[in-house]
């Protein structure tokens, strides 16, 4: 007899955005005709880079050819592009990472959902509320929490973020072995200073916690006040894991591209209380489940360093931009609060209504999707997000729907 992973029954029926695609679905059908604006998902709608596409065209190419072929790739990713990552965004910014402790890979949110894995099932686990549903799903299938009551799973620590802590929540009172950590964050658009993800290291190291910084919207930033990596503060090498992606830095939604740092002086602890190097088991990890990412993939993402390259990303992370001020102006001008927008492509915005009842009334009012805000947590009740993800034309559209509606 085979029997199932009980824990998976903890979970809500589908995941959020699947959730959110089915009523979509559902939406059209009944009104085949209706032109609906999707601004509910963080996909990108811009073509990659040109300097992208050639690197990845030259790459391909290689691959026609008996001397330029490759097969099998290192797990861990090739040299090339982890020294470009390691020397454009580390050492540019003061950041000590070196190009062995940075791991290629498919995706951020696989990253994230997958490093748990590393970890002892009785790890106590804090993650932000709202919060990208991944970190939670993921140690709710792998046994760490209780089943689900009064809108949280037992045995998670949940960090409020809220508008009185500007979504930036404090460490908490009492030790936590785990920290799921994302800034700008998903979903609220906020942004940690300096002296905030100050007080998160020194916490971790007071504790000997682990600080999972998910930094997947860095390029969005503009503040030159606010660190684009943990590793800009003093000892963070010593307590944190950072994830990054090119998925939204320069388009790689479809072709799939990201990374990992784990570094060297990161420590775990046995139950002897003997350190073990994390990034020793991070790499076994992926040796052993992980085929690394295709070559011709890695050279467009190195392409993203080159000067034709950072020109281009830059103007993507513009355009998207102008998007996020557009729709935030719009919004606050209709009355109502929001967060971020500025250093992030998304848009929180405090609606004062049932999260669900507002993604309803969009929907069939104005045939706009957005994200509701209870399906990112507890915190998130009350709340929507509106991804700049879009194409101007359908981003200053939905912005005329919405007025319209939630006008009159």
């Amino acid at each position: 007899m085979i029997f199932i992973n009980e824990h998976y029954n903890k979970l809500k029926a589908s995941y959020l955005f699947s959730h959110i695609a089915k009523k979509v679905e559902d939406f059209q059908g009944k009104h085949p005709h209706r032109e609906v604006i999707k601004m509910g998902i963080g996909d990108v709608t811009k073509p990659l880079p040109n300097a992208c596409i050639k690197a990845f065209h030259s790459a391909v190419n290689e691959m026609a050819e008996e001397e330029t072929f490759r097969g099998y790739g290192p797990e861990q990713g090739y040299l090339f592009l982890r020294e470009a990552i390691a020397e454009n965004d580390f050492r540019s910014r003061g950041a000590d990472i070196s190009a062995e402790e940075i791991f290629i890979s498919d995706g951020a949110k696989c990253d994230t959902g997958n490093l748990q894995e590393i970890f002892s099932m009785d790890t106590r686990v804090a993650v932000q509320d709202p919060v990208y549903p991944v970190y939670v799903d993921t140690n709710v299938m792998a046994g760490r929490t209780g089943g689900w009551k009064d809108g949280r799973f037992e045995g998670l620590v949940y960090l409020e973020s809220n508008e009185e802590n500007g979504f930036v929540p404090d460490p908490p009172r009492e030790p936590v072995d785990l920290i799921y950590l994302c800034f700008p964050n998903n979903p609220t658009g906020a942004t940690a200073s300096r002296e905030k993800l100050s007080q998160w290291v020194d916490y971790a190291r007071k504790n000997n916690s682990l600080i999972l910084f998910d930094a997947a919207y860095e390029a969005f930033i503009r503040n030159d006040s606010i660190p684009h990596s943990i590793y800009e503060i003093e000892g963070a090498r010593e307590v944190a894991i950072e994830s990054r992606s090119f998925s939204k830095t320069a388009g790689f939604t479809g072709i799939r591209c990201a990374f990992t740092i784990v570094p060297y002086d990161c420590m775990g602890y046995d139950r002897e209380g003997k350190k073990h190097q994390l990034h020793a088991f991070w790499n076994r990890r992926q040796a052993t489940r992980f085929n690394g990412v295709s070559y011709p993939v890695q050279r467009a993402a190195e392409a993203v360093f080159s000067p034709e390259g950072r020109e281009e990303v830059r103007e993507l992370t513009e355009f998207y931009l102008e998007n996020a001020k557009i729709i935030r102006n719009s919004m606050s001008s209709l009355g109502y609060r929001c967060t971020g927008g500025d250093n992030s492509p998304y848009i929180w915005v405090k609606t004062e209504t049932d999260s669900w009842e507002f993604f309803d009334m969009l929907l069939e009012k104005a045939g706009v999707v957005c994200t509701p805000g209870s399906g990112f947590g507890k915190c998130g009740e009350g709340y929507i997000r509106l991804s700049a993800f879009n194409s101007r034309e359908n981003v200053e559209k939905a912005m005329e729907r919405i007025s319209l509606f939630l006008r009159y």
